[in-house]
């Protein structure tokens, strides 16, 4: 069976370091920045998710010890690999992903990461239970489970279930993260994609108050006639 040193070798056996260097600039990881201290191998995501497959049924000791490296490439192959279980497993395969993903949940620790697996894991494993959780990382000081909080709701998005989206749009209205106002625009938007009504009696409510960002991209695919009401004040 796979093991966690033979899936390590594989990713950094693709290591590139001008890769590495970008990315440690593109993830912002200088002091002060959201990803601060992050540490880089240098492997493109097509890399990343092709080994995801290649080891999709390697046990899930091995997977572990990658969703804990301090290496940013290997935190994703692991988070990402968790997600890929979830979709394709059973009931008790996706509690025990849950489970791991949960309890590992503080090395879910960039947008790369949240937004390749919050809506995949948490999203439907809440979807017939409470959705408390949600709320409770929404008022979180920590950034990503914030982040995970509004990226979780996708997945009810799609079901057309806008009502947890919403609330916790309300919750991040005053957000101080650029990241946070970013990922919350994104999902209005994808309301908005599906019933424009509805993103719209929400942004009626709030748009005055919600963060430039936020708002620029929440109004992204309006018409440009509704876009230029919103911007200037004139709704």
């Amino acid at each position: 069976m796979s093991t966690a040193k033979e899936i390590k070798e594989q990713l950094r056996g693709r290591a590139d370091t001008a890769i590495a260097e970008h990315s440690q600039r593109f993830f912002k990881t200088a002091e002060g920045e959201y990803g601060e201290g992050d540490q880089f191998l240098g492997i493109r995501m097509p890399v990343i998710r092709s080994l995801v497959k290649k080891y999709q049924k390697a046990p899930l000791s091995a997977i572990t010890p990658l969703i804990q490296s301090r290496f940013h490439e290997e935190r994703l192959f692991g988070v990402l690999s968790l997600a890929h279980r979830y979709t394709k497993g059973d009931s008790g395969t996706r509690t025990t992903v849950y489970k791991a993903y949960i309890r590992n949940i503080k090395f879910v620790n960039n947008w790369d990461l949240v937004d390749g697996s919050a809506h995949l894991i948490i999203g439907p494993h809440l979807e017939n239970r409470s959705r408390g959780m949600l709320l409770k990382y929404a008022r979180s000081r920590d950034l990503w489970r914030r982040r995970i909080a509004i990226m979780s709701t996708f997945h009810y998005i799609k079901l057309l279930d806008f009502k947890d989206t919403l609330v916790i749009a309300k919750i991040l209205l005053r957000d101080e993260e650029d990241l946070i106002h970013k990922a919350t625009g994104w999902m209005l938007r994808e309301i908005g994609n599906r019933d424009q009504a509805a993103e719209e009696r929400f942004l009626k409510q709030h748009y005055a108050q919600m963060p430039r960002t936020m708002l620029r991209y929440a109004i992204e695919r309006l018409p440009e006639k509704r876009r230029k009401a919103y911007l200037h004040g004139e709704i």
